[in-house]
């Protein structure tokens, strides 16, 4: 189930693994459900944990994961020749909104990621605070179609799920993973998560990429380690 309340993919989700990996060079198909609907229980688990903290409280994980963000971009060396993609927060993600507009008026060119094509990698469209925003994918607020289209350097991305390996569990619709197999050279990835969320694996597959950090409320929770 997406977020909209539609089907994402069939009962066993096994549209989420490409076929390309099933058989004897790739994944098990029966795993790989497996793997999927294990996925889809700690979706629903885990945007329940963070709907739980209530508004206050994701109000105070959100200015909490803005501070050590600002540190990690400031110790990456991001300023004014920077692209940075941003997110707009859905479902109780963390609201970074703020960080953006001050990365704005520091300089930096800071873009949103936009499903212009479905099952395709994302596009990211310039804004800025005067951006008039316009309905997207999954009903989220994008800028318009005549925004100027930028490559990242830097991409936050909101994680729902997270393991020490620094893979991410998302919504499932495999935009992200997408996006960073076809984008070179590779941005800075950082994973904006709960704690809480964290995960003893996410179980990755062939087409699952690691990030670059995960980024919670107390700060860098994981690096990657086998770049």
């Amino acid at each position: 189930m997406t977020k909209d309340g539609t089907h994402a993919s069939p009962p066993c989700m096994a549209a989420e693994i490409d076929p390309a990996y099933f058989g004897s060079v790739g994944v098990d198909p029966e795993q790989a459900c497996d793997v999927a609907r294990w996925r889809q229980a700690e979706r629903t688990r885990l945007a329940g944990l963070r709907e739980g903290l209530g508004q206050a409280g994701r109000a105070q994980v959100s200015d909490r994961i803005a501070g050590h963000l600002g540190r990690v971009l400031r110790d990456c060396g991001v300023g004014q020749w920077s692209v940075l993609s941003g997110y707009w927060p859905i479902g109780g993600e963390p609201d970074l909104r703020p960080v953006l507009a001050d990365l704005h008026r520091a300089g930096v060119t800071v873009a949103l990621p936009v499903v212009e094509t479905r099952a395709a990698p994302l596009a990211f469209r310039q804004w800025t605070p005067e951006t008039r925003l316009v309905r997207g994918d999954w009903k989220i607020s994008v800028p318009p179609p005549e925004a100027h289209l930028l490559t990242p350097d830097i991409v936050p991305a909101p994680c729902l799920g997270w393991d020490g390996a620094c893979f991410r569990l998302g919504w499932g619709g495999g935009y992200f993973d997408r996006t960073l197999a076809g984008l070179s050279p590779r941005p800075l990835t950082i994973g904006i998560a709960l704690g809480a969320a964290r995960l003893p694996t996410i179980y990755p597959q062939p087409h699952d990429i690691p990030l670059d950090v995960i980024l919670t409320e107390d700060g860098v929770a994981a690096k990657r380690t086998d770049k």
